[in-house]
């Protein structure tokens, strides 16, 4: 039988600790979002309540207030007996309708803040990357540049866009730079990623340029394409605010 547990590497940033304020809602959301983003794919379990306790610093009665809610919002499953436990249950839509619901309840200025800090950390590590990056690195992002996700896996489109800037802030060689890509995925990538199903081919064509400037050995334009890029992907999000934010109204 297939080891369905979680991976490690990039995905520990799931599990990485919680900040005090609010802990279930925390545990909810991230946990929700990465399902969301297919970090956690359809079926695959969650770690054990108090392994869960343990990875975000919380108690287990927030850990399962928290798995109390996702089962609530039918993103996971829990099995009682022998080979039980809670387990991904992924949205038709990939989640999003989950994540249309969290942005209209972001601020525009919360969301343009976001966005800048990560079109200057996406910047500078595609400037770093085009500098020092070999060519395998160059590879791995090319591979991911073209690849294209299943029409029938509605998670796939978030999924590349997060291993695609993952992999760029790797080929920066800059553990710290990788941590706070990681860190921004979880805090806005999600959300600013519901862009790419309406940019479509103009994303593609963004990572391939990104791409090809690191490949040249190129840092102003490799940071000048990414920060665009990220813009690019800021400002469809900003019409889609817009369009969740009236609907609340009415």
């Amino acid at each position: 039988m297939a080891d369905r547990s979680m991976p490690l590497g990039p995905y520990a940033a799931v599990f990485a600790p919680l900040p005090a304020a609010g802990r279930a809602e925390a545990v909810r959301r991230r946990l929700g979002e990465a399902i969301a983003m297919g970090l956690l794919p359809d079926g695959s379990m969650l770690p054990a309540e108090s392994d869960l306790a343990d990875r975000f610093g919380v108690a287990t009665v927030t850990v399962r207030e928290a798995l109390g809610t996702l089962r609530d919002d039918d993103l996971i499953v829990t099995r009682r007996g022998r080979g039980g436990g809670s387990f991904v249950k992924a949205p038709h839509d990939g989640g999003r309708a989950a994540l249309l619901a969290r942005l209209a309840h972001v601020g525009l200025g919360e969301l343009r803040d976001l966005a800048d800090h990560y079109c200057a950390i996406s910047g500078h590590c595609a400037a770093l990357a085009a500098e020092r990056s070999d060519p395998d690195d160059v590879a791995r992002l090319r591979r991911l540049a073209s690849a294209r996700a299943d029409p029938d896996e509605p998670s796939g489109i978030p999924r590349l866009e997060g291993s695609f800037h993952l992999e760029l802030a790797a080929a920066a060689q800059s553990a710290r730079l990788t941590r706070e890509e990681m860190v921004l995925q979880r805090e806005i990538g999600p959300v600013l990623w519901l862009a790419d199903v309406e940019l479509g081919a103009a994303t593609a064509a963004a990572h391939g340029a990104i791409v090809d400037a690191v490949a040249a050995g190129d840092p102003g334009t490799a940071r000048d394409r990414a920060e665009d890029h990220v813009r690019q992907l800021f400002e469809a999000v900003k019409a889609l605010h817009r369009l969740t934010r009236s609907r609340r109204t009415r």
